[in-house]
């Protein structure tokens, strides 16, 4: 499971090459999250263990291809959908 900065620096990744044909620098990484480059760089060291991307020449992101752009299901925590106990016919019925 991604960490809520992962997640955020893989999203940021995905759209900006969507929306820019290239990928961010590392130093536009670093404006984007507001961390330092050692913390993105660990992200992005994270991002490739869990095989979301491949970097392999880490001298340019411009190297870097996207393997899966959002977080896996399987991965994703489970939330409970059930309606709390009690009525609430009062807010859904009217």
């Amino acid at each position: 499971m991604l960490s809520d900065y992962e997640r955020k620096v893989l999203r940021i990744l995905y759209n900006y090459r969507g929306g820019r044909r290239r990928f961010p620098t590392v130093h536009e990484l670093t404006v984007k999250t507001g961390k330092h480059k050692p913390d993105v760089m660990a992200a992005l060291d994270a991002l490739i263990a869990a095989e979301y991307i491949h970097w392999d020449d880490k001298s340019d992101t411009s190297n870097m291809v996207i393997l899966e752009g959002w977080e896996r299901e399987a991965e994703r925590p489970k939330v409970d959908h059930t309606p709390p106990p009690g009525n609430i016919d009062y807010w859904t019925e009217y």
